[in-house]
């Protein structure tokens, strides 16, 4: 009897510092996936995370294993139930589990087996450069066709285009389409069939495949026709925060999943930006900043993206977004690493960086996939420019730390000039805000003020909040506005390059980045 009481105080001394009920999330991104728990004070409890495997197979190219990612997700899963477990805690206290992902990868399986037809083609992947050109010729010769319709541009980045290429190339897929055999999503939806046995997808993530109508929220029959993508295969659009099903099987068996967010849309709500003109930039594999606009649709003149940015419940408004999304920031460290053994950690990359007073004269473009945002420039491949034999690995890898921030200034740049807001603050998140020394020459070549929270799981937690808000956890936005104040603290990162300087390089990188197009036919 003594053991198990004092099991039970101290038990009762670990839940102390834990308010219930909890919340969950999966955060299933380009290189990795976890799990996190929150409490109702948006504290994290628990987090499990483990990178699954990049396949390659040709330049440009880039899959996963659909299958890889959900023994990732549940393996991460029960780890992370261990670990609540071992603190006292049960997981019968977790009301609702929330989903983030990778947006724009494109994954079809069949029907009646769920096994997957084809790897998932990853949003970076080039392979559909010919699929848009032939949709161009088809449709007026306009990357911007269907622009005002979905709020998007033709593009091998969004989930249609790889939809089209994979049912046009790919007989497998084409054969069990052709007899409604199989279902399309992105990854969002694979998750929740896997895991849940229901077809659905949000509006965030369905904003991103050029085949929704911005206006209704539906799927658009005419640009589906022009796509050759029968509607049959696609999932229903949902909210982002309602129950759409419960876990079917494992640790999480009858927990209802209550929430989905495409990464950049859930880091908003993971920063709170419910107001117009809100705006945040996340650091990761890429690298996308979203401005909030009401839920007034802008669309952009300066080669952003309009897109959804939040739909918090069936019968609450369509909030909406513009968008700049660059391609390569956290994904051109791990290039460093893996493909030039420069460093043999990302972590390695700000001291190494700051080894060296500068670049030496050095400015890299990272258009291994062409150029996103704001440029569109499938044709880009990457460069490096001024070496000398002065130049070092240091000298290239501060570069590539640089090219990030030049990029984020072009996509500030854009938005200014579409929205007529001016920045003077960036609030920032993601897995690169850790080194300081991009957050600091970020401010410097923005010329405003930089803002990362000290608690940087910002898209886990927008997920959460917005899977809670579904069962009642939190009652409305501004409790979770409240709840997110108190939680997250932000450090400051300010200015201290002059103007001249600034401009000076600006002007250096806008130079490098014309010599990059046109490379590929």
């Amino acid at each position: 009897g003594r053991t198990r009481l004092q099991l039970r105080v101290r038990a009762s001394k670990r839940m102390a510092d834990v308010m219930l009920p909890l919340v969950g999330a999966i955060d299933q991104g380009t290189q990795s996936s976890r799990f996190m728990i929150f409490d109702k004070t948006a504290k994290v409890i628990v987090v499990v995370q483990k990178e699954h495997s990049q396949k390659f197979p040709k330049p440009g190219w880039c899959e996963h294993d659909p299958k890889e990612i959900i023994a990732s997700v549940t393996a991460c899963i029960a780890e992370a139930i261990e670990q609540l477990q071992s603190k006292g805690l049960s997981v019968t206290d977790i009301k609702a589990v929330g989903i983030t992902n990778q947006r724009e990868t494109t994954v079809v399986w069949d029907k009646s087996t769920g096994e997957p037809l084809h790897n998932a083609v990853v949003w970076l992947d080039t392979r559909t450069h010919e699929t848009c050109e032939d949709l161009k010729l088809h449709n007026g010769g306009d990357k911007d066709w269907f622009r005002q319709k979905c709020g998007l541009p033709i593009s091998t980045y969004f989930s249609g285009v790889k939809l089209k290429w994979l049912i046009d190339n790919v007989p497998a897929v084409k054969e069990k389409v052709d007899k409604q055999e199989a279902l399309f999503g992105t990854i969002d939806s694979w998750l929740v069939y896997c895991f849940g046995g229901v077809h659905i997808t949000d509006v965030t993530n369905a904003s991103r495949t050029m085949l929704m109508d911005l206006d209704t929220c539906n799927w658009d029959a005419k640009i589906c026709e022009s796509f050759g993508v029968p509607m049959h295969v696609l999932p229903e659009i949902k909210s982002s925060s309602e129950v759409y099903c419960t876990f079917k099987d494992g640790p999480l068996k009858g927990i209802p999943i209550a929430s989905c967010l495409g990464d950049q849309q859930s880091a908003c709500v993971g920063h709170c930006l419910f107001q117009a003109g809100e705006s945040k930039n996340t650091y990761g594999t890429g690298c996308f900043m979203l401005m909030n606009t009401g839920t007034s649709k802008n669309y952009s003149h300066s080669g952003l993206l309009t897109t959804v940015c939040y739909k918090l419940g069936p019968n609450a408004p369509t909030v909406y977004a513009l968008e700049g999304s660059v391609a390569i920031a956290g994904v051109g460290i791990s290039w460093l690493k893996d493909n030039m053994k420069f460093i043999s950690d990302p972590k390695e990359s700000e001291a190494l960086a700051a080894s060296v007073e500068d670049t030496g004269g050095v400015y890299l473009v990272p258009a291994f996939s062409g150029l996103f945002a704001p440029h569109w420039r499938e044709d880009s491949r990457g460069i490096i420019m001024g070496l000398t034999q002065y130049t070092t690995h240091a000298h290239i890898v501060r570069a590539m730390l640089e090219a990030v921030c030049f990029q984020g200034c072009d996509v500030v740049k854009a938005m200014r000039e579409d929205s007529g807001v001016e920045i003077h603050k960036m609030k920032v998140d993601g897995g690169m805000t850790a080194n300081k020394l991009l957050m600091q020459t970020q401010s410097d070549l923005l010329g405003c003020q930089v803002l990362r929270p000290q608690m940087a799981e910002t898209t886990a937690l927008g997920c959460a909040f917005a899977a809670g808000l579904a069962v009642g956890v939190w009652s409305s936005q501004d409790e979770l506005l409240e709840v997110q104040h108190r939680a997250v603290s932000y450090s400051p990162f300010d200015p201290k390059l002059d103007a001249a300087d600034r401009k000076k390089r600006l002007d250096k990188w806008e130079d490098t980045l014309k010599r990059t197009y046109n490379w590929v036919d």
